[in-house]
């Protein structure tokens, strides 16, 4: 979901939040409707028009820059500021009556909206579909390996410094981080200091923070060590950084720089500068209006004026292959946040621990094995009919059975996936544009393949990593090492294999068994023979377009959709309320998932 493959050598400073300005999130408070008004008659989203001349409408760009900065609809107030006060400060607004809450999904969205509302006195019930666990796309898998205290992440496994509203919520609830080497480093090398707080500073002028930094944390020297291998030549990342030629020749191109710089130049002119929040409003409403209906590979051609080449080198190199057909906007929220010259972290024991220890604030709340089939809503009140569940997350033989199971509240909110949801009938019709959205927004497909090892042979002799990944054109594509592993354990789990979109369509068609072989071979080319006599001959795989209740790994907008699809899928239906990572501008992260909780709390709270 979430790894990088730019490869340009990481700073030792820490970047600031404040500079991180391509990746605001939709966030900003919907306007409720009245109680009255469901279906289409309060809740309608207008459809998006044309400006004259061409382009999108100017005023609808605007808000979709406020969304993604996360500034409020006056323009006065930066919402991540709000939100942090709320979620992590606990300075919670009047409620204005006590409601009962139905909430669907147990995601960290459906989660976190589920804590604020028990924190602020509601009566709240949480509707899981899977029966064997809680947190949605936070999936770690635990106890599989054959060293039991080896763990791997199916889904998230890292947390951007720039995104605080995960990292606080994790402080709060006394998880401990550590770095993710997003870029390789010395094997035994460990970072000095004390694991900074928090710090958010805000357009507004104030600063967040959930503790003092004696500025004493130092992380290790990147190395790049880790291959990059295509077209039959082999590399080191560092050796590309200092001669990228060989490489980029292989490819038919004359690019004397990397790739990485390369398109960094080419989004030079898309690109939001540090400055104040009305010039940063300004640039993104530009790129709304005039570029969110081309595709990146139509921008790197039409605009940049690259040539076929160039375009296939850097998509091989730089993870952009499989989804150059997709909106050139996805492709700048990503180009921010997936670099290695930025800082990441990771949860010690798995991502899921955030969720498990949400799930253990909602213990009387939560409903497991119950999956929604219909949804009605009233003038007084809404009504979900479940069904049991039977099989596995990922099994064929698990479809919904009787009996079923009636929940009745005040009011819902949905946070599971649109693709999910268009399976489930909802009375009365919803508005024409909250249906669209939930049909046609697209979902990407995601897979990893991961393999453990008795030994971790990849940090052995002078050349040994700890961290970091190899990028080559083989069908893994990209292949991802452990940044630490437990006290007393020898061996590893690898990220043998990890791809997105068609990439990955081409594993989800394979047995698990398959996976693990073409993984394994795809290894052995990297690192020779041992691969072999090392790999315990225990995987774990996960395909998200294959899970059942997730149907696949995150929105990713095609050309048009962010203007067309994207507005509708926060607006509220009358009693019913959205919220989810997909409902918000930074699709695939926690953050937008916690943006969107704190936002459909906000909504509800007070009706």
């Amino acid at each position: 979901m979430d790894l990088s493959t730019n490869q340009s050598p990481a700073p030792e400073e820490r970047p600031e939040v404040s500079r991180r300005t391509l990746i605001g999130s939709a966030a900003a408070v919907a306007t409720v409707a009245g109680a009255a008004g469901f279906a289409g008659r309060s809740a309608m989203a207008a459809a998006p028009m044309a400006a004259p001349g061409g382009g999108a409408d100017e005023n609808q760009s605007r808000d979709l820059a406020r969304k993604m900065l996360m500034v409020s609809d006056d323009e006065q107030h930066d919402l991540t500021l709000d939100y942090l006060k709320v979620l992590i400060d606990g300075k919670l607004p009047p409620r204005a009556a006590r409601k009962k809450v139905l909430v669907v999904g147990a995601g960290v969205a459906g989660m976190v909206a589920a804590y604020l509302l028990k924190q602020a006195g509601h009566e709240v019930v949480v509707i899981e579909a899977n029966a064997s666990r809680t947190g949605g796309r936070v999936k770690t898998f635990r106890g599989v390996f054959e060293d039991k205290q080896l763990h791997a992440e199916a889904g998230a496994m890292r947390l951007p410094d720039f995104h605080p509203m995960v990292l606080a919520l994790s402080d709060k609830l006394g998880i401990k981080r550590r770095l993710f080497y997003n870029a390789d480093v010395t094997p035994g090398a460990e970072p000095t200091g004390d694991v900074p707080p928090v710090v958010y500073r805000s357009f507004t002028g104030e600063t967040w923070t959930n503790g003092s930094d004696n500025g004493s944390f130092k992380p290790p020297t990147a190395n790049f060590r880790t291959s990059v291998a295509v077209n039959g030549e082999r590399s080191t990342r560092a050796a590309y950084l200092q001669s990228p030629n060989a490489i980029n020749r292989t490819f038919g191109t004359d690019l004397d720089t990397t790739t990485s710089a390369a398109v960094d130049a080419a989004f030079k002119s898309v690109t939001v500068p540090d400055g104040p929040v009305a010039d940063r409003l300004a640039a993104w409403t530009k790129i709304f209006q005039k570029y969110a209906d081309y595709s990146t590979r139509r921008f790197l051609a039409e605009v940049a004026g690259w040539d076929r080449n160039r375009i296939q080198a850097a998509g091989t190199l730089e993870n952009m292959t499989s989804r150059l057909h997709y909106s050139l906007v996805p492709t700048l929220i990503d180009h921010a946040v997936i670099s290695p010259t930025n800082r990441y972290w990771e949860l010690e024991g798995g991502t899921a621990v955030l969720t498990d220890k949400l799930a253990e604030q909602l213990k009387g709340e939560l409903r497991m094995g119950r999956r929604m089939t219909r949804l009605q809503q009233t003038d007084s009140g809404v009504r979900i009919e479940t069904s049991a569940e039977s099989g596995d997350e990922e099994s064929c033989d698990g479809a919904p059975v009787a009996p079923t199971e009636v929940f009745e509240g005040d009011y819902a909110i949905v946070t599971i996936p649109f693709s999910a949801l268009r399976f489930c009938s909802i009375e009365p019709l919803m508005s024409y544009q909250k249906r669209r959205a939930i049909t046609e927004l697209h979902y990407d497909s995601a897979t990893k393949v991961l393999l453990e090892f008795k030994k971790r042979f990849w940090e052995e002799g002078p050349n040994g990593f700890t961290g970091g990944g190899c990028v080559s054109d083989s069908a893994s594509r990209f292949t991802y090492f452990p940044s630490h592993s437990p006290q007393g354990s020898p061996g590893g789990v690898v990220l043998a294999a990890y791809t997105w979109s068609d990439d990955a369509m081409r594993w989800d068609s394979l047995t698990p068994g398959e996976r693990y072989a073409f993984a394994l071979n795809d290894m052995e080319r990297l690192f020779g023979p041992r691969v072999r006599s090392e790999f315990t001959g225990v995987g774990a795989t996960q395909s998200w377009a294959r899970a059942r209740y997730a149907l696949g790994e995150a929105v990713m907008f095609t050309p048009g959709q962010v203007h067309e699809l994207h507005p509708a899928a926060r607006t509220v239906e009358g009693r019913v309320h959205f919220a989810g990572e997909h409902t918000s501008l930074k699709p695939a992260w926690i953050e937008g998932a916690l943006e969107s909780a704190v936002r459909t709390f906000l909504e509800v709270h007070p009706r």
